[in-house]
């Protein structure tokens, strides 16, 4: 899959398109299952991305990136991470570094979406919207080629003329770009108007680096034999499929695809297996029914809340069951483990007391955290309230902090993914080194944290319902939302020529 270099290469590849709302993991996954070479995510817009926090999911063994809002916006797994290319959609360079740097190396390859004609996708100037500002189109995928590892690539739309095309298409390839997608239609041609293949012809004969055939679902492409028609037809390097893998991804299987019900059997149990948001479930699940979403079937799944009830519908309870169970023990065996790794023996590290822990959220109930801990037992005995100083290691930006409390000094020799992360361990050392509790599960109530909020907060939580959701539940209500942690994060300090915070 990956050439000399070990990038991935887009020759001669069968590949799944970006579709907005289908392009989740489990379609991902179950296309590479059926042959996929590569997968291409939904668009994901750079502002949202640009907000998300990298969290590593280890009861999904997922990375999920996660928004403010609390949404899962991007999540994938190792299996994909060599053949999945993350798309985004963007109009400005620099956000569009910084979002390929939060993600790549969790990807294989950068996107950047310049053909979507709908309006979610062109306002702000990005999609198709970008076709008519080349040298906007310039500068993103020149900073991105420069700016990350891993290989960019486009997804473009014909022009009105051949000549134009070409000349678009030169300049993009001279940004260094592996590769260039070419949906042939123009951008106020819809699916029921033919795709030209002669424009994707012209592309390939004008450009060096592989182009990628898009557009033939409609017209071109009903088995898979159709798929090397349709290269052949565009003289593409690679074909991408959109809606015929959208319908059937068993589009994808060189013995020839399966009956459909078996794929949505297949999708589903990924769906389940990785927690997968119930609607986008449903929505992937209804398009691959197509006309029989108005059957007593299509009906019951139109009603179904939940992945339970999905499974339901499909007579899949016993499987959704068992994955359930299976889940839970994986996240009970994960706290068992971390339980008794954890607990080590503090350590003098010059004037700092130190000890390897790691904030794992899943660990400690809704709306509790050590630091809440930590200020209650510091309030409760008239002291200084805890001070937190935080560094930022250049090479990877992770996180290191020290907790000072009563004139001592306490630290995780462990560096975080997150400032939030390393406060919240450098509070663990300071209490289990005072043999103070910390709030996690199965913990005996001391009274330091009020008891009526805590319940009213786990009340308020609850209400979101979701059966492994309770991994990213856990995640969120660690924030510090709480009144008593934004009070001790207020104040913006430089420290060793890095990002740190103290506390007045």
């Amino acid at each position: 899959m990956a050439n000399a270099l070990g990038k991935l290469s887009f020759n001669n590849k069968i590949i799944l398109a970006p579709m907005v709302r289908v392009g989740t993991l489990p379609m991902r996954l179950l296309a590479l299952d059926y042959g996929a070479d590569i997968v291409y995510c939904e668009e994901l817009i750079d502002i949202k991305m640009a907000q998300c926090e990298r969290v590593v999911n280890d009861v999904l063994d997922t990375v999920d990136f996660i928004a403010p809002d609390e949404r899962v916006m991007f999540r994938t797994c190792s299996k994909e991470k060599d053949r999945v290319v993350f798309q985004m959609g963007t109009a400005d360079p620099d956000r569009a570094l910084a979002v390929a740097q939060l993600v790549e190396n969790d990807v294989a390859a950068i996107d950047v979406n310049m053909g979507c004609p709908k309006e979610y996708s062109t306002k702000g100037g990005m999609g198709s919207a970008l076709l008519s500002d080349p040298e906007k189109i310039e500068t993103i995928l020149t900073t991105l080629v420069r700016g990350v590892s891993k290989p960019v690539t486009c997804k473009i739309r014909i022009l009105p003329t051949l000549e134009e095309t070409v000349s678009l298409v030169k300049r993009i390839e001279k940004t260094g770009v592996a590769a260039i997608a070419v949906h042939g239609r123009m951008k106020d041609e819809r699916q029921r108007h033919p795709v030209h293949c002669d424009y994707i012809q012209a592309v390939a004969e004008n450009v060096s680096i592989p182009v990628i055939a898009n557009g033939g679902s409609q017209d071109h492409v009903k088995t898979y034999q159709d798929i090397e028609k349709f290269r052949e037809a565009s003289g593409a390097s690679s074909v991408m499929l959109a809606r015929a893998a959208m319908w059937n991804p068993s589009i994808f299987r060189s013995q020839g695809a399966l009956p459909v019900d078996e794929a949505i059997e297949e999708y589903i149990k990924y769906a389940v297996r990785y927690d997968n948001n119930t609607f986008n479930t449903k929505y992937c699940v209804c398009q691959m029914l197509k006309d029989r979403v108005e059957s007593p079937m299509g009906k019951q799944l139109h009603a179904a809340q939940t992945n339970a009830e999905i499974c339901e519908v499909f007579g899949m309870t016993d499987f959704y069951k068992k994955a359930q169970a299976d889940l839970e023990s994986r996240k009970k065996d994960l706290q068992q483990s971390s339980s008794s790794d954890l607990f080590d023996q503090p350590v003098l590290d010059g004037d700092v007391i130190t000890m390897a822990v790691k904030f794992e959220r899943r660990e400690y109930p809704p709306q509790i955290t050590p630091k809440m801990y930590l200020l209650e037992w510091s309030r409760k005995e008239k002291m200084e309230q805890p001070v937190y100083e935080t560094e930022q290691r250049v090479q990877d930006r992770a996180f290191q902090s020290t907790v000072l409390v009563a004139n001592k000094k306490y630290r995780s020799t462990l560096w975080e993914k997150s400032k939030k992360f390393a406060e919240q361990a450098a509070a663990i050392v300071c209490l289990r080194t005072l043999g103070l509790p910390e709030g996690r599960i199965g913990e005996e109530n001391s009274g330091l944290v009020n008891k009526r909020k805590r319940e009213q907060r786990s009340r308020d939580v609850s209400q979101d319902s979701g059966i492994t959701d309770s991994t990213n539940r856990k995640r969120r209500s660690t924030e510090p939302s709480q009144k008593e942690e934004q009070e001790s994060n207020d104040k913006i300090t430089v420290v060793n020529g890095s990002c740190g915070q103290t506390v007045p």
